[in-house]
């Protein structure tokens, strides 16, 4: 095993949070740490929602903190599914949609994740064909979806919100920004789809993955949730600092997206050029990948000999000969092009 191993297997910003993160954490004082937060008094929830909901140009009382993402996904499922009820989520989708389902006693129908010839996409007329046909309590959305990368396009996100009026919506946006941070939409879904909540997390794009921070945007029908994840005495103090001063650093994490995007076009053209392996073009910080068959194992084994860990998939349907690369540094995406490259020509692959 290497020395120095590059982990590109969990999505995280290898990169870094912006510099005045860490300025944060160095002058910390004792309002933050040994305080509670004390902005109940100005009938908000805390500083970092009221600036959330400046930024979207929504009321604060519909923006939701939680322990990241994460967090707020179970805090939703929980809210709303009753044991017996319907989920719905996608084929190709993050392992924990299902074990939050299965905490509730919930029945689980996966909608169709379909590969196109460059990307995947989703297959709207079968999500709302199954719609009707299962009444589901609660439907999560990933966009883009983890593990295959691709985002539901504007028009069909607000087609299949209308035909999803009757069931709660979750769309999971942990992976927004990689795509390009825009966020004018939120306002506009929002006020038209009473029954949807928009979550992301700072975990990702911000790379403050280890602080724990997830926010949602709520629906004017979801006020059980408003309460469900009320905190009065406040949320973690020092990491919505950090968040905060991660979001007055526009420009830092600006350039890290831009090199990321063009690492995966690299990282695209080193991959579809060796014999057998497929990479499907990704809005978010990683890229899905088909790989040959008979050689899983054995690149599994040569790239741990390299000290490069990237996500192989197994016991998993249709994702058995797949792997997920996260984007990392300039170096580390070099690196596992030339290991790639290195491993196909000692292979022999044609």
């Amino acid at each position: 095993m290497a020395q120095n191993e590059i982990f590109l297997d969990r999505n995280e910003n290898n990169y870094g949070p912006a510099p005045a993160c860490y300025e944060v954490l160095r002058t910390a004082g004792v309002e933050q740490m040994s305080w509670y937060s004390k902005v109940y008094s100005r009938g908000i929830k805390s500083v970092l929602s009221e600036r959330l909901a400046k930024n979207h140009e929504v009321p604060e009382s519909i923006v939701l903190l939680g322990y990241g993402g994460e967090d707020l996904l179970k805090q939703t499922v929980h809210c709303y599914l009753a044991k017996g009820d319907t989920i719905m989520i996608p084929t190709h989708s993050w392992w924990y949609y299902k074990s939050i389902a299965a905490e509730k006693g919930g029945f689980t129908v996966e909608y169709p994740m379909l590969p196109g010839p460059d990307a995947f996409i989703y297959d709207v007329e079968a999500l709302l064909r199954l719609a009707r046909q299962h009444d589901p309590r609660v439907v999560l959305i990933s966009s883009p979806n983890n593990p295959t990368g691709n985002s539901l396009e504007p028009a069909d996100l607000r087609r299949v919100l209308q035909g999803l009026a009757g069931s709660i919506v979750v769309l999971d946006e942990a992976y927004w920004g990689f795509g390009g941070a825009t966020t004018n939409y939120v306002k506009d879904l929002i006020s038209d789809f009473p029954n949807l909540i928009i979550i992301r997390t700072f975990s990702k794009y911000f790379a403050l993955a280890g602080l724990r921070i997830g926010y949602a945007f709520m629906g004017r029908g979801l006020t059980q949730l408003a309460q469900f994840g009320a905190r009065y005495l406040g949320y973690n103090r020092l990491s919505e600092s950090a968040a905060l001063a991660a979001l007055d650093s526009a420009d830092y994490y600006a350039g890290i997206s831009s090199r990321m995007i063009e690492d995966k076009e690299m990282l695209y053209r080193v991959i579809n050029g060796l014999p057998g392996f497929k990479a499907y073009r990704s809005q978010a910080n990683f890229i899905l990948a088909d790989i040959p068959p008979a050689n899983k194992d054995a690149l599994k084994e040569d790239l741990a000999r390299r000290g490069i860990i990237i996500k192989f998939f197994k016991n998993e349907p249709f994702l058995d000969y797949c792997v997920r690369i996260t984007i990392g540094t300039r170096e580390q995406n070099q690196a596992l092009a030339e290991a790639l490259t290195a491993f196909a020509e000692e292979k022999g692959l044609r």
